[in-house]
């Protein structure tokens, strides 16, 4: 979906569609602890996977989108051990049918390119993103 696209869907006069529970939704970021990013580097980076994770959203499960928009848009940004951590955890989210977006860098700055640097995931209900991520640690 193009951004002129996507801006139309959220900025058009609503219709019946399937909406999800009255459950409160999140997105998740599941960030690399491993590469040691510094603090720019990781906002840079969570604010690619919002980007992202919001777009696919849009084409996916627009549903989820236009409630999560409407209910504040909540986030939050936990930590995972290492890229294989974070593949393990996409794998899981993939189960439970949870949106994924995984963000590799490009390489210009602090870290080697193609490294996975952040996991978006959802927005979903925060009940299964619990299940998921709340063992792990905030960031």
């Amino acid at each position: 979906m193009g951004f002129r696209s996507f801006l139309h869907r959220i900025t058009a006069p609503r219709f019946e569609r399937e909406t999800p529970s009255n459950q409160p939704l999140k997105m998740v970021f599941v960030v690399n602890h491993a590469l040691k990013m510094g603090k720019g580097k990781i906002a840079a980076q969570v604010g690619h996977a919002a980007v992202k994770a919001t777009l696919k959203s849009g084409e996916v499960r627009p549903e989820l989108l236009d409630a999560w928009l409407s209910t504040g848009q909540k986030k939050i940004c936990v930590k995972a051990n290492d890229s294989s951590h974070i593949e393990e955890i996409e794998k899981q989210a993939n189960q439970l049918r949870i949106l994924s977006v995984k963000i590799n860098d490009a390489g210009h700055t602090q870290i080697p390119s193609g490294s996975l640097t952040v996991l978006a995931l959802g927005p979903d209900e925060e009940e299964k993103l619990d299940e998921l991520t709340g063992e792990l640690k905030l960031l």
